[in-house]
């Protein structure tokens, strides 16, 4: 199989599996197996487990130069620990569907963040599409719909909308050290940080819970949330960039959020409001024009 197809397929498989971790999270928190930072920990630290196994059967050990540690503490604050327990909360409280809804501004959020952080220009397309994703996110935030088992819609929007800050920064923040080390042990490191930093805040959760009440359903959709979900997305994901660029990794993101909404609405019951498909099409059209001049170029 040729590299490329091989990318795209990982690609794929990121996306599928990030569409699913929408509604498996909300299924095992929501029905009472485990609260969302017990199991924001168990991701963490699992994966961690997972990326050391890879570094031990590896030849290539690699040496991360002192001036970088501040960088890496930055990234994994941004991108793992305060995003991932953000993400989780969040998404306990409200949606599936707005989660992921409100996880397609991060793209806009990037391009805003790349150019207050490495002072690119921002351009009108920049800024329409700023003002398309916040509109957008804001009929989301500002919806009356009850149904279904949310907790605090518009809380739980806010921690995504924080979250989606969150990985954006991170983003721009661990661009410069994937160019000069090797992107899982970039992954690696994070994620062991992460542990750390989050271990404080997740603990108490963690010692709650019972595995003596699962079911076989439970076990799978916690493996699939770990390894597939966390784990193998984001190798897939690097692996996607690596052979086919950011740009088209970044594209993929629109069929997570159909995977994700189907997801949600067959088995979650959620509704696809109209509200909901005209805030879909403002961020849409926001995440196309925020990058419009780039992708012209």
């Amino acid at each position: 199989m040729a590299p490329k197809t091989k990318a795209h397929l990982a690609l794929l498989g990121t996306n599928i599996f990030f569409a699913i971790n929408y509604t498996a999270i909300k299924y095992i928190i929501n029905g009472g197996f485990i609260k969302p930072f017990g199991l924001n920990i168990i991701r963490i630290a699992v994966t961690s487990i997972l990326l050391w196994g890879l570094y031990f059967f590896s030849t290539k050990k690699t040496i991360i130069h002192k001036k970088d540690y501040g960088r890496l503490l930055l990234c994994s604050l941004t991108g793992i620990a305060i995003n991932q327990l953000l993400f989780i909360k969040g998404l306990s409280l409200t949606y599936s569907i707005h989660a992921s809804l409100l996880m397609l501004t991060t793209p806009i959020l990037i391009t805003i963040v790349a150019a207050w952080v490495l002072k690119e220009k921002i351009t009108i397309f920049k800024l329409m599409g700023l003002v398309l994703g916040v509109t957008g996110a804001l009929v989301l935030l500002l919806n009356k719909e009850k149904n279904g088992n949310p907790t605090d819609v518009f809380l739980g929007d806010i921690f995504i909308i924080l979250n989606a800050i969150s990985y954006a920064a991170y983003f721009v923040l661990v661009k410069p050290l994937m160019k000069i080390y090797d992107p899982i042990d970039i992954i690696r490191i994070l994620f062991t940080i992460g542990f750390i930093v989050t271990l404080p805040f997740c603990y108490t959760e963690f010692r709650e819970i019972h595995l003596e009440i699962y079911s076989v359903k439970e076990f799978i959709l916690l493996a699939l949330i770990i390894f597939g979900g966390t784990f193998c997305a984001y190798l897939f994901n690097i692996y996607g960039i690596k052979i086919l660029g950011a740009s088209v990794a970044g594209a993929y993101i629109y069929l997570q959020l159909i995977f994700a909404t189907t997801i949600a609405i067959i088995f979650l019951g959620e509704e696809l409001a109209l509200y909901k498909l005209l805030a879909g099409a403002l961020i849409f059209a926001g995440v196309y024009l925020a990058n419009k001049q780039k992708n012209n170029g």
